[in-house]
């Protein structure tokens, strides 16, 4: 069976806000990111050469996007789901068979970290 890890958090701005502001971050998380005429983000991460792909739909709230690095690939499922004001943005980590369990354990953690800081972009981003 494999591993599997379910991160949210809530963001001071209405649900339409919340959804640009996250499909306008890799730049600001990943200074050198440039997206192709594709869609595909690539910048150099944590792991090596990435990319990065939203797969989205803004009247459902999915912001589904696969990320692949030098070690792994992921197909991430993501929501934005409207609460009145705030929104709740919820992510899920599948762990890919490439990584070791302590890999996986370490890269939660570092995810984690760039939720939090995922979360005060959106919230402090006024210019959608």
């Amino acid at each position: 069976m494999g591993r599997s890890r379910t991160l949210s958090i809530t963001v001071k701005k209405k649900t339409g806000d919340a959804f640009d502001a996250i499909l306008k971050i890799p730049p600001k998380i990943m200074p050198d990111a440039k997206i192709n005429d594709s869609g595909w983000w690539s910048f150099n991460g944590p792991y090596g050469k990435s990319m990065l792909k939203f797969n989205e739909n803004k009247s459902l709230g999915i912001l589904d996007h696969q990320y692949v690095d030098e070690e792994s690939k992921w197909n991430v499922p993501m929501r934005v789901i409207s609460n009145g004001d705030v929104s709740e943005v919820v992510i899920t980590l599948n762990k890919p068979d490439e990584i070791t369990d302590e890999q996986f354990d370490q890269r939660m953690t570092e995810l984690g970290e760039m939720f939090n800081t995922m979360k005060n972009i959106i919230e402090s981003d006024t210019a959608f």
